[in-house]
């Protein structure tokens, strides 16, 4: 099915906007996947969203699927965990801008304890850091919604997606170079945590299936997308059950 690349638009935000339906991600949303360091995933029980800032890796297919997934790793008794269990709905958000807060010019900066700090701040290079949020290569952000699930304990598959993901997720020198850049202490090991976080004989592997979103970039714009197998109709109304996670 041929992709089109309609504009980002100015329609209301709560409502659906038109989506681009194909049987592949939008251009951006993989550009944001393949770029980012972190995501946000969402996932909800029955009373609030619990929100995680989670290590993640990215691919648009695999030995077990041939649809776009997202692994992330967690322990089995995390609010999320639990979470999924008994709601397997996800929203994920991720974006390519820069976050760290700037100094600002009101009495409450003095207080401001966030990175960088504000003598890092007055550097060429963090200035240009801070300043790509305007610029043409950081301008959107992309909410995923998707089904998770925890892949089966001792599998193959659970081999197989934790491998990938402490390929993607083993950082050396540069990880130490940008901590250091932005007053952080360098570790002795750029690993990025995997010991706890991905290798632990604990961990559970987390798969989420990709199938639908929003676009939005930094003016407002907002385009939204949905993924359906070659030859299928997206239906957006009767029958059609949206993500209890989604936008």
């Amino acid at each position: 099915m041929a992709e089109t690349q309609p504009t980002l638009n100015w329609e209301a935000s709560a409502t659906t906007t038109h989506p681009q339906v194909s049987s592949t991600l939008p251009s951006e949303v993989t550009a944001c996947l393949n770029n980012a360091r972190f995501l946000h995933l969402a996932t909800c029980d029955s009373l609030y969203p619990h929100v995680s800032l989670m290590n993640y890796t990215y691919l648009p297919s695999t030995p077990f699927s041939p649809h776009p997934i997202i692994i992330m790793t967690t322990n089995p008794s995390s609010k999320k965990a639990l979470n999924l269990i008994n709601n397997p709905r996800v929203s994920l958000l991720v974006h390519d801008w820069v976050s760290h807060r700037p100094p600002t010019t009101t009495a409450n900066d003095a207080q401001r304890s966030g990175s960088p700090p504000r003598q890092v701040t007055r550097s060429s290079l963090a200035s240009l850091l801070l300043n790509m949020n305007t610029s043409a290569l950081s301008s959107i952000s992309a909410t995923i919604n998707g089904m998770a699930r925890l892949v089966e304990l001792g599998s193959a598959e659970e081999a197989w997606y934790k491998e990938r993901h402490l390929q993607n997720n083993t950082f050396g020198d540069q990880a130490r170079e940008e901590r250091g850049l932005f007053g952080a202490p360098e570790e002795s090991q750029g690993d990025g945590g995997r010991g706890c976080f991905i290798e632990g004989e604990e961990v559970r592997v987390v798969v989420v299936r990709v199938k639908e979103g929003r676009i939005a970039d930094w003016k407002g714009g907002v385009k939204d997308w949905a993924l359906v197998e070659e030859g299928e109709q997206h239906n957006t109304t009767a029958g059609h059950e949206r993500l209890v996670n989604g936008v």
